[in-house]
């Protein structure tokens, strides 16, 4: 007998699971890596002093010598409990800052469930309330929807209103808006803002567009030292735009991270922070100038814990 040839046996590969999609996070944190970049503001002279007092109890004191302002002192005491959610977060988390004029501010961070944080936030000025809001915020798989209520007052009937939803789209692409309601005696409106943000291996380009006008951002790593910024905010009720550049240069060898910025202000600020290991002392100097306005202004402050 001949021999029978059968033929090979087709091997089928089975459809590819799709890796699920990530929470986006929150809707104030889409500007953040570009925000981040730029240099914050210094003037005078500050003394930063961090104490932790145990694993959830920490307290700091701020000494502010400022040239153009009052100076002033600032008590911060902060608590954070046993739930942690991620590397940064934990829950429950009691923030509280009063100064020597007496205002307040005050937050409180709580996680009622799995997927349900809320948060409260306090002002005063001296004796009076100036702010009290509350923010409540679900996070599913792949989208996060915020509710935020702020200043409600019943006897006067305003208050503001702020609802956020973000939801991946992709494993790059984020798509949300924004709706701001607010109402008081005599004044009634409401705004809708629409947000998009794409996240490559080395950029993120971020944008929100709506009818009281647009904010865009874009954040490019070069590599592990340099990082970029570019942000162009446009006003349509002041009738007002602005462009502001910043970069950040890392030395991790010399313990030193140098920030600066240009914007069409003809603004110009740089921020030079550096750690003094094996102390735990950060130093920070930094010097700005307005060339429209003339002014100039520089600041030194001293971080220790």
């Amino acid at each position: 007998m001949g021999n029978v040839l059968y033929p090979a046996p087709v091997l089928r590969r089975g459809p590819r699971r799709e890796e699920p999609l990530a929470n986006p996070g929150s809707f104030d944190e889409l500007h953040r890596k570009c925000k981040e970049v730029f240099p914050q503001q210094m003037e005078g002279v500050k003394l930063i002093v961090n104490k932790a007092l145990s694993s959830h109890f920490q307290v700091s004191h701020t000494i502010h010598m400022s040239t153009i302002g009052q100076s002033n002192y600032h008590l911060n005491a902060t608590y954070v409990g046993d739930q942690q959610t991620s590397p940064t977060e934990a829950f429950p988390t009691l923030i509280g800052d009063i100064d020597t004029a007496g205002s307040l501010n005050a937050q409180a961070l709580l996680l009622l469930a799995e997927r349900i944080r809320t948060k409260a936030v306090f002002q005063t000025q001296q004796s009076r309330f100036m702010t009290w809001q509350f923010d409540a915020e679900y996070r599913g798989e792949d989208y996060t929807a915020t509710l935020t209520l702020g200043n409600p007052d019943l006897i006067s009937e305003s208050v503001i209103v702020v609802a956020h939803f973000l939801q991946s789209m992709t494993s790059r692409l984020v798509l949300g808006g924004e709706m701001v309601y607010h109402r008081r005696p005599g004044e009634e409106g409401a705004i809708v803002t629409l947000a998009g943000k794409y996240t490559a291996l080395k950029w993120v380009a971020t944008l929100n567009l709506g009818y009281g006008g647009a904010h865009a951002s874009y954040y490019h790593r070069a590599n592990d030292q340099i990082q970029v910024g570019v942000e162009f905010e446009a006003n349509t009720r002041l009738q007002d735009t602005s462009f502001a550049f910043g970069y950040q240069l890392t030395l991790p060898q010399a313990s030193m991270v140098f920030k600066g910025f240009l914007d069409s202000n003809w603004c110009v600020g740089a921020v030079l922070e550096k750690k003094l290991p094996p102390l735990p002392v950060t130093l920070a100097l930094g010097a700005f100038l307005n060339h429209w306005k003339n002014r100039f202004h520089c600041g030194f402050s001293i971080i220790v814990g």
